[in-house]
């Protein structure tokens, strides 16, 4: 497939690659030329996606370009929520509609319209209420659906992640990494690099899923300078249904924020309680870096121009941890949140002064095991692997769980500024995942069949916007 922008409907076909000349045929004149400007390629298990203009020409480049992978990545998700709540994809659309439907802000209201429209075009007929579900969806079965039924919190111990500056990193610069544990299935989508180019506001580079405008997984670059990740509070319970959604908090903050303390503004305006995070924040200009944690009652924010904040889904504020969670497995080695914590300061203070690249991409990949004090490929590792923990030492949880790390990524002040990053997809350590083999070992998780697929070994490769 060709990688590069050309000035003919002709390339702009090829470009696309999955969509058929009739559904190219049917584009108006504006609608072809809005995709001149667009691009995407695939390369190591990721697809990248460039797309830039005004907010609904922006989102129809997207769906357009995007179409058969977001028909498929809704296919399982909606498969997901109806197993896990016994709800189908018309139920969250509608809760989703009016919930939030009133409070996107329009510049999102069109670029969504125009994911549904693009995607459309292309031949997976959607409408702009389902791409709102979609957006919405973590914040609905995480935080809206448990005070529906009543559920204790969702445990959300899911990424790794750190940042540091100073006389941690062999430069004094920032770098920062993170990798996505999830349920596979779920998980197994999130293998998109967005380019974000707005008229108005900065340009992103971010991870991100097919038909979401924010990044999910939260990791991204901007051109302000601002860069940033972060890994789910676990135990939390806490939800405003009256609030903005996170989802589009981020993006704004994303695409808006020049400083730190704007991009917190930002999240804090209208905030609902959903997604509760451990935000990695680092501004390249000034070598500044934050761990911004946010609850619905409460958050907190620390910064330091020479240190590091790591994350492992425990909350460090004391006021959200013990006021707002119901979990706490701060100290308890025997979870990946306990262990975690106790080996990424491991990790980074016996490495002090020599963080980079290269060292950040091998601690995404450990699998040292602080609890058996032994290298083991567990669910308590920095990447994480449920489907090879039988559980014995933490028994509130399935053995073997089809969930874990699914990726890597990695970026320095050095490459923020040029708006690249290196990523890896499959797993942080490079292990692959076969879908048939898991299910014939373990067969109670058949009712996967036909929605988790493979991840193959991959290399690292680095993206850069256009």
């Amino acid at each position: 497939m060709c990688v590069t922008i050309k000035k003919s409907i002709l390339f702009v076909i090829l470009v696309i690659g999955c969509v058929s000349l009739l559904h190219a045929n049917d584009l108006t004149f504006q609608e072809k030329q809005w995709l001149q400007k667009a691009d995407r390629y695939e390369k190591d298990g990721w697809i990248f996606i460039h797309i830039e203009g005004e907010p609904y020409e922006r989102g129809f480049q997207h769906g357009y370009l995007i179409a058969d992978e977001l028909k498929e990545t809704l296919r399982t998700n909606w498969f997901l929520a109806e197993w896990c709540t016994g709800e189908d994809s018309d139920f969250f659309i509608q809760h989703s509609n009016d919930m939030f439907l009133s409070k996107i802000d329009g510049e999102y209201v069109e670029e969504m319209k125009g994911i549904a429209d693009g995607a459309t075009k292309a031949g997976y007929t959607i409408s702009y209420e389902e791409i709102l579900a979609w957006n919405s969806l973590t914040e609905l079965l995480d935080y809206w659906w448990p005070t529906v039924v009543g559920e204790m919190p969702l445990k959300n111990d899911k990424c790794s992640a750190f940042i540091a500056n100073g006389d941690y990193t062999e430069d004094g610069k920032i770098v920062m990494a993170h990798n996505t544990w999830n349920l596979y299935a779920a998980g197994q989508h999130v293998n998109i690099i967005l380019d974000i180019k707005p008229n108005d506001g900065y340009q992103i580079l971010m991870q991100s899923a097919p038909g979401l405008i924010d990044s999910s997984t939260d990791y991204f670059i901007t051109s302000s300078g601002i860069i940033g990740t972060e890994t789910t509070i676990g135990g939390y319970s806490g939800f405003d249904p009256d609030g903005v959604p996170e989802f589009m908090r981020e993006r704004k903050a994303m695409q808006y924020a020049d400083t730190i303390d704007e991009w917190v503004k930002i999240m804090q305006e209208g905030n609902n309680g959903a997604y509760a995070n451990s935000w990695l924040l680092g501004d390249i200009n000034v070598n500044e870096i934050a761990r911004f944690e946010q609850g619905l009652k409460y958050d907190s924010v620390e910064r330091t121009k020479n240190g590091f904040y790591a994350g492992y889904n425990v909350a460090n504020d004391l006021k959200i941890r013990n006021q707002e969670c119901s979990e706490a497995s701060y100290s308890d080695i025997r979870t990946p949140m306990g262990a975690r914590r106790v080996r990424w300061n491991q990790l980074i203070e016996e490495n002090k002064g020599s963080i980079d690249i290269e060292m950040a991409r091998v601690f995404l990949a450990d699998h040292y095991d602080v609890y058996l004090q032994e290298e083991n490929m567990c669910s308590r590792n920095i990447c994480g692997h449920y489907d090879l923990d039988p559980m014995q030492y933490w028994p509130e949880r399935l053995p073997y769980a089809p969930q874990g790390c699914v990726d890597g990524k990695v970026v320095d002040s050095n490459i923020a500024g040029d708006m690249k990053m290196w990523a890896r997809w499959g797993s942080s350590c490079g292990t692959s995942f076969d879908a048939n083999e898991f299910i014939d070992l373990h067969p109670q998780y058949d009712w996967l069949e036909g929605y988790l697929i493979d991840r193959h070994s991959h290399e690292w490769t680095i993206f850069t916007i256009e």
